[in-house]
């Protein structure tokens, strides 16, 4: 791998239930969006303003429920969101990062690409790192330099084993030859809370999570995992700038279960690739730290795929597994 460019897939999946995808789109029924972290982070708030922008073309309202736990597979009450047709009320749909989990997990009781009908790429995201105002490090060169002088001594913030957090941070270690203590919370925000309160010394956090808080100055941005600088963040360099070649980009994306009637699949898509066109939507997306994309099921099928097996090498330099 020359060029580290890594896509952990943070999913936004909506499920419909098989018992209601069988009987069609009922829109007199809401939508249900489960996210798998807690309100506040990075998919948690895509989720909610795909969940606004698609409600008025699908003509019924769309919920966002936050369930938080187990790496996203605890979004629901029969045993995580990646279980397909579990939820019995309504349609649903459930975020979290089922392609990462593929490889992370020993054991899952369902296979992303065999379970799920891929319905669009929403967007990609990138991250700042940041550090806490206290780390003595006012740049990548600095704190990499202050990292070797204690292995460890350093504790990294994510949101959660197998977050875009920790395999930044992974990939960083694996980049540069430095070792952070990593602390596991669930979710971005919960770690975000505790960077600008000083318990933890970085996080490689989503621009969602992390920009506001660069802006009020409560944290210190070193750079970027863009393979440019942001335009919104002119002034923050690119990580690749002082580490050749270190980019890292998640993405996000809807599903619904495999067996949902292609019409409905195809309404979901048509809805999602329409708002990623809105030029107010694009410039939301980007304040926020993301590239819209928007696409048809086929093209989102196909970049699963090959994300399944890049994300599988992402897991095996992490050295992390689940039971």
């Amino acid at each position: 791998m020359h060029r580290r460019t890594l896509l952990p897939g943070l999913a936004a999946l909506p499920l419909l239930p098989r018992a209601a995808a069988a009987q069609g789109w009922n829109p007199d029924r809401p939508l249900r969006m489960l996210v798998g972290f807690a309100a506040g982070g990075s998919t948690d708030t895509t989720a909610r303003i795909v969940a606004q922008a698609i409600t008025p073309a699908l003509g019924q309202q769309v919920l966002v429920e936050n369930r938080t736990g187990a790496g996203g597979n605890s979004g629901d009450r029969g045993g995580g969101p990646c279980r397909a047709g579990r939820l019995h009320a309504g349609h649903g749909l459930d975020g979290h990062p089922c392609t990462v989990n593929q490889s992370l997990y020993r054991s899952l009781p369902f296979h992303v690409a065999r379970d799920f009908s891929a319905v669009s790429l929403v967007a990609l995201s990138h991250s700042l790192l940041v550090v806490h105002p206290s780390v003595q490090a006012r740049s990548v060169t600095e704190l990499i330099a202050l990292a070797r002088t204690k292995p460890g001594g350093l504790n990294a913030g994510t949101g959660g084993l197998g977050s875009s957090q920790h395999f930044a941070a992974v990939l960083f270690e694996h980049e540069t030859g430095v070792r952070f203590t990593q602390v596991h919370y669930r979710g971005g925000a919960p770690a975000m809370a505790d960077l600008v309160s000083g318990r933890v010394d970085l996080i490689f956090a989503p621009v969602v999570e992390s920009i506001q808080q660069v802006r009020a100055g409560q944290v210190r941005a070193l750079g970027i995992t863009r393979k440019e600088r942001a335009p919104q963040l002119a002034e923050v360099p690119a990580i690749t700038e002082q580490v050749p070649g270190f980019v890292f980009t998640s993405w996000l994306g809807v599903f619904a279960p495999a067996g949902t009637p292609a019409p409905a699949v195809a309404r979901l898509s048509e809805a999602i690739q329409a708002a990623m066109r809105v030029p107010a939507m694009r410039d939301r997306m980007a304040e926020l730290g993301y590239d819209a994309v928007g696409s048809t099921a086929e093209e989102f099928a196909d970049f699963q795929r090959s994300e399944i097996t890049r994300t599988a090498e992402l897991v095996r330099i992490s050295g992390a597994t689940v039971e």
